[in-house]
């Protein structure tokens, strides 16, 4: 039988189904402090709980545009500004009974951008907030979202790291202070003002100056700041380690 005769013959529905769908972990810092896209479900199954933004991949895309889709009914965005969020693949999640309507595997995004707007329900959900990732124990979470979220939240803490991805949460142009801002919401610890400053512009393509300042100075005074940019580098080296992880390193 040659491969044109085989696939003429071939029955998916002799196997077991299996649906994919994703989930998206979008992440964004409002009002200083790290929030968490999350829905409240209007259908069955788990209908009330809260959720990630996510769905079934529709039989013509492939899994980032599924993501990438998701995303933008929730939020609003399109255009340059969903093309400006930072997506990447988390992790896949399979286990035999996470969705009690048949076998699905979950393949998870992590999404974060600076200033993201207020999200907008899809049809599917009664509601979507921005919730505070501290009050995440408030909320009855559906299916295994709340081990994709730990999952998501570590990755995005230790990516911190070793990556300069700390910058997709600012502006284009941004100070130190304000990069510092970023560490300090994600990790939730406060970092020395001076060392911090020390260790970014002692990393290679972390940032770049403008050549600016900013149109003032600080809440006290003072000069004012100096403005920089995202550099060309892809990771930190040396790493900035989180507080804790540093006492073990020495």
């Amino acid at each position: 039988m040659n491969e044109q005769e085989f696939l003429a013959a071939y029955d998916p529905r002799a196997y077991p189904s299996v649906a994919v769908t994703v989930d998206v972990v979008a992440l964004t810092i409002r009002d200083d402090a790290l929030h968490l896209l999350l829905i409240r479900r209007g259908e069955a199954p788990f209908a009330g709980h809260w959720a990630l933004p996510g769905g079934f991949v529709r039989p013509d895309e492939d899994l980032t545009a599924g993501a990438r889709r998701e995303l933008a009914e929730e939020t609003g965005l399109g255009g340059e500004a969903l093309r400006r969020v930072h997506l990447e693949q988390l992790g896949s999640y399979g286990a035999p009974e996470r969705d009690p309507r048949m076998r699905v595997v979950s393949i998870a995004h992590l999404a974060f951008a600076p200033d993201l707007p207020d999200p907008a329900a899809g049809s599917d959900a009664d509601e979507a907030i921005w919730l505070p990732v501290t009050a995440l124990t408030s909320r009855q979470l559906a299916f295994d979202h709340g081990r994709i979220i730990d999952d998501a939240l570590e990755r995005a803490r230790s990516k911190l790291e070793y990556t300069p991805l700390a910058t997709r949460f600012l502006a284009a142009e941004f100070t130190i202070s304000e990069l510092r801002a970023v560490y300090e919401t994600v990790w939730g610890h406060p970092l020395h003002a001076g060392n911090f400053h020390r260790k970014v512009l002692s990393v290679p393509g972390f940032v770049e100056s403008t050549g600016a300042s900013t149109e003032r100075g600080g809440a006290r005074g003072g000069p004012r700041a100096r403005l920089y940019r995202a550099g060309d580098a892809r990771l930190l080296h040396p790493a900035l380690l989180r507080p804790a992880r540093e006492e073990t390193v020495r």
